[in-house]
C-alpha cells in the first residue's frame, strides 16, 4: 500500500473512532485544542494528517498512533529455519534475510578432531552457551569455557569445535569484511 493510500484512510479512521465514541467535533476540539475546521477538514480528507495533529487526537482518544493511521501488524517475529548440517556440526540460522550480518547456534559433538584451518572473506564472533570450544585461530590455540566470546578476522586460518570432552554450543555472528561487532565486557573479578 502506498503513503498516499494510507493518508487516504487515516480521515475516515478518524470520522468512524469520533461517531463509535459519540464525540462531537466540538468536544474533540476542546479536548484537543485544534479547530473544528481543522478537524473537520482532516476527517473528509481536505487536509493531510501530521504527527501535531494525530498525537492529540490519539491522546484525546486514547488509542494508539498506530490505530489512527492504521499502521500495518507487525507479523510473527520469531525465527523458524531447519537444522543445516556442515562439517560434522549442526548449525541453527538466526536471521532470516541473506546477505549482511548472519546469526547461527552451533552445535559441535564431542569428539577430537585434526583441526583443519580455513579462511574466507568476513569477520565472526562466537559466544560459548555451554560446553568448552577450542578456537585454533592462525598461531593462536585456545579454549574458550561458558560465557567467554572470541572475536576475529576470518582471512586468518580459523578453525573451531568441541575440546572433545564433550559437546559444545555457541552462538556465531558472521558478517562480511568491515561488518564488525564490537562487544565491551566487564574484568573478570580476581
Amino acid at each position: 500500500m502506498s503513503t498516499d493510500d494510507v493518508l487516504a484512510e487515516v480521515g475516515p479512521r478518524l470520522r468512524r473512532l469520533r461517531k463509535d465514541r459519540e464525540v462531537t467535533l466540538t468536544a474533540l476540539s476542546e479536548t484537543t485544542g485544534i479547530s473544528v475546521s481543522t478537524l473537520s477538514r482532516l476527517e473528509s480528507g481536505l487536509r493531510k494528517p501530521s504527527l501535531e495533529l494525530l498525537l492529540p487526537i490519539a491522546q484525546a482518544h486514547q488509542v494508539p498512533l498506530d490505530e489512527l493511521v492504521g499502521a500495518p501488524a507487525v507479523g510473527d517475529p520469531r525465527v523458524r529455519s531447519a537444522p543445516l548440517e556442515r562439517h560434522g556440526r549442526t548449525f541453527w540460522p538466526l536471521t532470516r534475510q541473506p546477505g549482511g550480518l548472519q546469526a547461527f547456534k552451533i552445535l559441535a559433538p564431542a569428539r577430537r578432531e585434526e583441526p583443519e584451518q580455513r579462511t574466507h572473506e568476513g569477520y565472526e564472533w562466537l559466544y560459548v552457551l555451554s560446553g568448552r570450544l577450542r578456537l585454533v585461530l592462525g598461531e593462536h590455540d585456545v579454549v574458550l569455557e561458558p560465557g567467554e566470546a572470541a572475536e576475529f578476522d576470518t582471512r586468518v586460518p580459523h578453525w573451531f569445535g568441541s575440546t572433545g570432552e564433550g559437546p559444545v554450543e555457541c552462538l556465531s555472528l558472521f558478517g562480511p569484511q568491515g561488518e564488525r561487532m564490537h562487544v565491551r565486557a566487564r574484568p573478570r573479578k580476581a
